[in-house]
């Protein structure tokens, strides 16, 4: 049996230093040329055939020694606009991002080192699995649109049918060294929302010739607070939180219009997520049409669904984790309200989303993803290379035959679902 975990031990230098690169390169959604070029440079030296796809981000793939099933594996490379501390929780930072105002403050840094370290040793074993792997690096996941691109060349244009699919993500709050593998959705769906509703303002010192906005939406509010006792089943998670609210300038003037903005997030779209969906903009009108006022929905497309964990996908997983790495890297998995484009992927195949874990308060890391402390464990990273190493060799020596049912949403609509 191939000592995985060794081998990646072995190697961590060259582990430690891509995350590193990626870190001190940051680039935000939509702009990732230059890390997509280290990208195929790298893979390039491994002997790793890759296509650039076109406002998608980059495909590339290893032909084992015969056939056998196709197995995708995923890491999205986008930052985030957040300007960087020069410390973590408690200590200096081994490496920091050389761009202002830009920051891999979600992991996506580690994400592209670990699947770069698979591939490099997946290629060395080909001979010994068959099948094809495809690495499928994401840009702008943290505005999903790019994704369109890459799906659509993989489900239009490539010579491959994918049969399961795998991504990891770093967190915060599991200790480095321990991988988490959820048995339902790991991760959220949701929504977001940004509205503008209209009224006519006058003086403060007459409301009754007024058609305030500021009343209506707390009406609204109100009624959507109450909506969570109402719509969503007792053992069913759903938040809803209003992030933006702008409305009026002057103590003695009733404003015109009211712009606010805010998230819903749920693990279950079919039982909580499309009624809330569809009760939000029903609670709107009605409160528009009660204060006499109009409304205009700048944004809010379709929900995000969860992301979906494929009941054996996730044995595969687990049963890789125990064989390479060892039962006592395995640890609960809670999951986790923050949501994924990994979730559109994972409706289209089976798959699953485990959790690698980052966190060392006695190296400051800790901080939650998305600021300026946020920092990982770079020793994490290799349990999460591993895992993704262990579940590629089980998954593709299994050949399983895994009951899926497609949506039949097409896709066009499917990668417009969104936050």
């Amino acid at each position: 049996m191939i000592d995985i975990l060794e081998t990646v031990r072995k190697d961590q230098g060259e582990l430690v230093a891509l995350r590193r690169h990626f870190h001190e390169h940051p680039e935000l959604s939509k702009q990732e040329d230059q890390t997509l070029a280290y990208i195929a440079e790298t893979l390039k030296g491994y002997g790793i055939s890759y296509r650039i796809i076109d406002k998608g981000g980059l495909i590339a793939w290893i032909d084992g020694k015969g056939p056998g099933k196709t197995l995708l594996l995923r890491a999205d490379v986008d930052a985030l606009p957040i300007e960087e501390g020069e410390k973590n929780l408690s200590r200096p930072r081994v490496c920091r991002s050389q761009d202002h105002g830009v920051m891999h403050a979600c992991g996506h840094d580690g994400h592209m080192a670990m699947q770069l370290m698979a591939a490099k040793w997946l290629n060395r074993w080909k001979d010994q699995w068959d099948g094809t792997v495809v690495l499928m690096f994401e840009r702008g996941e943290e505005e999903s649109g790019p994704l369109e691109y890459l799906l659509r060349y993989l489900e239009t244009d490539s010579p491959w049918h994918i049969d399961a699919c795998y991504a990891t993500h770093v967190r915060w709050d599991i200790p480095a060294g321990k991988v988490a593998i959820c048995h339902e959705a790991p991760m959220a769906g949701g929504f977001g929302f940004e509205i503008r509703i209209d009224g006519h303002g006058g003086h403060g010192s007459r409301p009754d010739l007024a058609e305030s906005p500021i009343d209506c939406f707390h009406d609204f509010y109100g009624n959507m607070q109450a909506l969570r006792m109402r719509a969503v089943p007792p053992k069913e998670c759903l938040t809803f939180s209003i992030g933006s609210l702008h409305s009026g300038d002057v103590l003695n003037v009733i404003p015109n219009s009211l712009i606010f903005a805010g998230t819903c997030r749920f693990f279950s779209y079919d039982h909580a997520g499309k009624r809330f969906y569809e009760e939000f903009k029903r609670i709107l009108a009605n409160a528009c049409q009660t204060y006499d006022c109009r409304y205009d929905i700048l944004h809010m497309p379709e929900p995000l669904f969860e992301v979906q964990n494929n009941p054996v996908c996730v044995g595969i997983a687990e049963k890789a984790v125990e064989k390479y790495i060892g039962t006592d890297a395995l640890t609960d998995c809670t999951p986790w309200m923050a949501s994924e484009t990994f979730a559109i992927t994972s409706r289209l195949y089976p798959g699953v989303l485990t959790f690698t874990g980052i966190e060392n308060k006695e190296k400051g890391c800790g901080a939650n993803h998305h600021t300026p402390e946020f920092d990982l464990d770079e020793d994490g990273l290799t349990y999460g290379a591993a895992t993704c190493l262990g579940f590629a060799l089980e998954y593709l020596s299994q050949k399983p035959d895994i009951p899926f049912q497609r949506p039949d949403e097409p896709l066009d609509k499917l990668v417009a679902r969104n936050i």
